[in-house]
């Protein structure tokens, strides 16, 4: 057994890409900085994160803009290379970055791609159009070599923006997205870099994984092709996708002290690299705040008392009949004069629950394509 053992690790370590992530500066401290929070809030009152379907009949749905930390890694396009910071997210499905043919002003503080620089670069004719929840991208499909850590997906689709409407994107600290959700939800005719890893023989396991680290700015890390159990305790508990776009599951219940508070008789979920926070119907989530004793505030954000966070119960997610518990460290954060606001958020334009960082950073995640599935187990601290 243990020669078993020893060359399953032989094998993990030939097969295994892993990618690290930077936990950067949120975008809600650049703007305190430079004293620009308060009039960006009041002008654009939802996320830069889209949520969109591409060609005919677009579909946004808008989320609040939460402003928070984010987690990204370092890709390369062309030849030579040219480097992005980019957000690895499971809600989108499209690779998007600036280009130099961008006209607005944002552009200037971010890495741009020049298709000229690249003898690999294929232009074409298509156009394309993002909605964000606070603007619009415009830009043209092109295809090159992307690289992801020591894969190289060839002649891969991407965006190249023009053309940004988006404000917010001036104060962030990355230069694009490369979306991981399923291909239903990518551009029209075209391949999501993670189908093409598959596609092209790059990966020996159709699946990616990722380990969000909850306090250290290094640690966290996203890997494709295999799973590294040294991220996690105990074994991975699998959870069907319940629909094929995002990455969604059917979430049994959500309990406080042992009574249900939310999700009665099941609800989905998706789960979201992209996004910070966890978020759900205005009712649910309501309730739960009521629970906690929390205080609404004039910027719509709920606040606690800092010195309840250890007498406040866990908010318990059943999962395929499995408790995830998010204990209140998790959904309490700490910010400047000892302020103590939740992350937790509501919506009324969908009746997903949106599990983002404060549930993922406790649980290693597994994104199962070829089983449509999502693994779950207690991550390492």
């Amino acid at each position: 057994m243990r020669w078993i053992g020893f060359l399953s690790l032989v094998a993990l370590s030939e097969c295994l890409v892993t990618i690290p992530l930077t936990k950067i500066k949120s975008m809600r401290e650049s703007l305190r900085e430079k004293d620009l929070l308060t009039d960006y809030l009041q002008r654009h009152p939802y996320s830069h994160a889209y949520r969109f379907l591409s060609g005919e009949g677009v579909t946004v749905h808008p989320m609040r803009n939460f402003l928070d930390m984010y987690y990204v890694g370092t890709i390369s396009i062309g030849t030579p290379p040219q480097e992005f910071k980019v957000i690895f997210d499971t809600s989108s499905a499209n690779l998007l970055v600036p280009s130099i043919y961008c006209s607005s002003p944002i552009c200037v503080t971010h890495r741009t791609f020049d298709p000229r620089a690249s003898s690999t670069f294929q232009s074409t004719a298509q156009p394309i159009e993002m909605q964000y929840g606070s603007g619009k991208v415009t830009g043209r499909l092109g295809y090159d070599d992307v690289r992801v850590g020591d894969l190289v997906c060839k002649s891969q689709a991407f965006g190249l923006s023009w053309l940004k409407f988006s404000m917010s994107l001036e104060f962030a600290a990355y230069d694009g997205i490369l979306g991981l959700a399923y291909p239903a939800l990518a551009l029209r005719n075209t391949t999501p870099v993670f189908d093409s890893m598959w596609n092209q023989g790059l990966i020996s396991e159709n699946l990616f994984a990722f380990y969000l680290s909850s306090n250290k700015k290094n640690g966290s890390v996203v890997m494709f092709g295999g799973v590294d159990p040294s991220y996690y305790r105990g074994e991975l508990q699998w959870v069907p996708v319940s629909m094929q776009g995002y990455w969604q599951v059917t979430v049994d219940s959500i309990s406080m002290d042992g009574k249900v508070v939310a999700c009665p008789g099941s609800c989905q979920a998706i789960m979201d690299t992209g996004t910070t926070l966890v978020i759900g119907p205005t009712n649910s989530v309501l309730n739960i705040l009521r629970n906690i004793s929390a205080q609404n505030t004039s910027t719509g954000w709920y606040v606690v008392s800092c010195e309840a966070i250890h007498s406040l119960p866990d908010i318990v997610f059943t999962i395929n009949g499995v408790a995830y518990p998010v204990p209140a460290s998790a959904y309490i954060r700490r910010k400047r004069r000892g302020i103590c606001y939740t992350n937790l958020y509501t919506w009324d334009r969908s009746s997903l629950w949106i599990l983002g960082h404060a549930f993922l950073r406790l649980y290693f995640t597994v994104f199962d394509r070829a089983n449509n599935r999502i693994g779950l187990a207690p991550a390492i601290a």
